[in-house]
């Protein structure tokens, strides 16, 4: 799968997280540092299945599962918000 921002998308990490700036409507979202590792490990290349299993290995007593659906509704949601385009 492939991930990116969007082209009028900016992202800047935070000493808590990580914002991202839609620069087309100058709505932003705060992420913290657990939903910033979601980004930046599919902005690295990671797919899904990886960026779950590092979510995971983060926050070991949550199950696998549960993981993975983080991540999916993750992606769905920076999607629905039009800041990522995925293929």
């Amino acid at each position: 799968m492939a991930f990116a921002l969007r082209r009028h998308v900016s992202a800047t990490d935070t000493d808590h997280g990580m914002v991202l700036l839609d620069e087309a409507d100058g709505r932003y979202w705060q992420l913290n540092s657990t939903g910033a590792l979601i980004p930046h490990a599919l902005l690295d290349g990671a797919t899904p299945q990886e960026t779950a299993q590092r979510l995971g290995e983060r926050y070991p007593a949550l199950p696998t599962e549960r993981t993975a659906d983080d991540v999916a509704s993750f992606i769905r949601a920076l999607a629905e918000a039009r800041l990522v385009v995925t293929a």
